[in-house]
């Protein structure tokens, strides 16, 4: 009782825990289904009993806030250590172009499309980060310089997840009709497909060197999440300034308005991010720790998004998602055309 007192997150933090140790049973016994796909679907169902809903929003609430938040930035900060500057220049100008280029047009596309389809609060903004660069963990990513709300964050890590599982099973059967080898397909599904583990997922079944070219371009785009989050934070600062200067000419004697403290235009744990993938290029690591490093980062993120999902409550969702329902499943087809003909181009 004293230990709950002291640490009242800790019940959370040990479920979310539990939760990713039987995603990853899941995967063992599916291993189509990615650990991190299965940890989302695991908190998306417990979110929908009525008894654990009562657990997720008492006991459990501090707990899973510290798994979706820190937990998560954690997470990000050591996906850095899979990613070389090294790889990255070997992908040639023209790819790393093609890579900046299509989540350029599809983070602005979605995202004014989820505006003009009046989604509300933030979600416009996390759906485009998360169909565009690096699915639920970019979400959660964006949700920290545009301070979203929980509840804002839910149906895009939903739509994500659905159509990131979708690509593992679609994705394959159009390989050979499109006429794709292995390394067309690779770099298709690394252009494409949302989170890390669903990449590996998708393109494992083209064979090695499909998973070497995906992974590789995959997360090259992760690496457009530090200057996208950069831009989105200058952006809402300009945003709050220009709101004071309009309160401030229409009565100068109106004070600011209290907000709350927004994070750095790069937050921490992006900075993090970016130093881990320099130390991952110029410092020599043993395969020993990077395999520890890739183990702690699977687990959690893991935990991070079964608490991302635990938030996601279906009931709501039916009657208020269809619209983010069609600017997700929208995203989707233009991030996988564009893709597609930028494999037409480089290949």
């Amino acid at each position: 009782m004293a230990v709950a007192k002291r640490a009242p997150w800790l019940a959370g933090v040990a479920v979310a825990g539990a939760a990713a140790l039987i995603a990853f049973g899941l995967h063992l016994l599916v291993p189509a289904i990615p650990l991190l796909t299965a940890a989302v679907g695991l908190g998306m169902v417990v979110g929908q009993i009525p008894a654990t809903q009562r657990l997720l929003d008492t006991v459990l609430k501090p707990g899973i806030a510290v798994s979706a938040r820190r937990l998560l930035r954690i997470g990000i900060v050591l996906l850095g250590l899979k990613l070389s500057l090294f790889d990255i220049a070997g992908l040639g100008w023209a790819t790393i172009g093609v890579i900046v280029l299509i989540v350029g047009i599809t983070f602005a596309a979605t995202l004014g499309f989820g505006k003009l389809l009046r989604l509300p609060g933030t979600q416009p903004i996390l759906i485009a980060a998360g169909f565009s660069i690096c699915g639920a963990s970019a979400v959660g990513a964006m949700s920290a310089v545009t301070r979203s709300k929980d509840e804002d964050q839910a149906t895009p890590i939903a739509l994500v997840t659905l159509c990131g599982t979708l690509a593992i099973f679609i994705l394959p059967v159009l390989r050979l009709p499109l006429g794709l080898d292995p390394e067309q397909f690779g770099l298709w599904v690394g252009l494409s497909v949302h989170d890390v583990g669903q990449v590996v997922a998708t393109a494992q079944i083209a064979g090695p060197a499909a998973l070497a070219v995906a992974v590789v371009v995959k997360l090259t785009r992760v690496l457009t999440l530090a200057p996208m989050v950069a831009i989105v934070g200058l952006v809402e600062r300009g945003r709050d300034a220009r709101a004071d200067r309009d309160a401030l000419a229409l009565d100068p004697a109106a004070k600011p308005v209290e907000r709350p403290k927004r994070p750095p235009i790069v937050p921490l744990f992006i900075a993090g991010f970016l130093a881990a993938v320099v130390i991952r290029t110029f410092v020599p690591i043993s395969a020993d720790v990077l395999s520890v490093a890739d183990t702690l980062q699977t687990a959690l993120l893991g935990m991070a998004l079964f608490a991302l999902g635990s938030n996601i409550r279906f009931a709501k969702l039916a009657r208020t998602g269809w619209r983010a329902l069609i600017v997700g499943l929208t995203s989707w087809a233009l991030i996988a055309g564009l893709s597609l003909g930028a494999v037409a181009v480089l290949t």
